[in-house]
């Protein structure tokens, strides 16, 4: 599964890492200076790499619904589909496995800031 991940999702996968990685960057970026600032710009990134992951999904199991009448052969049908679906939902897998590692690089950046608010109050 792992071995063919990002070409089995398709074309959406692109946009999706894309957003992603930047979406990465931006929270590596709050954990080096955490300033209120870049959480607006991180929240954006976050939002669009969810959306990019659904939109891909949406396209790719509306791909496998349309050309799934072609297929003569009604039990096929049933393991053609689910393939499709599988395969779609590797750009939602994608864009949720980008939002949880910046989620924990954005964790640590709180807990940074905290720390450094704490300090400063001192």
């Amino acid at each position: 599964m792992w071995s063919t991940f990002f070409r089995d999702g398709g074309f959406g996968m692109i946009p999706t890492s894309v957003f992603g990685f930047v979406l990465v960057l931006s929270a590596a970026l709050c954990v080096l200076r955490p300033e209120r600032r870049f959480v607006m710009i991180t929240a954006a990134l976050t939002l669009l790499t969810l959306s990019a992951g659904a939109l891909g999904t949406c396209i790719g199991v509306a791909k496998s619904l349309h050309y799934l009448p072609a297929v003569t052969d009604v039990q096929l049908r049933f393991t053609i589909a689910g393939l499709g679906f599988a395969e779609s939902l590797n750009n939602l897998v994608l864009a949720l496995v980008l939002v949880v590692f910046s989620a924990l690089l954005l964790t640590i950046a709180a807990a940074r800031a905290a720390v450094h608010t704490r300090d400063a109050r001192a």
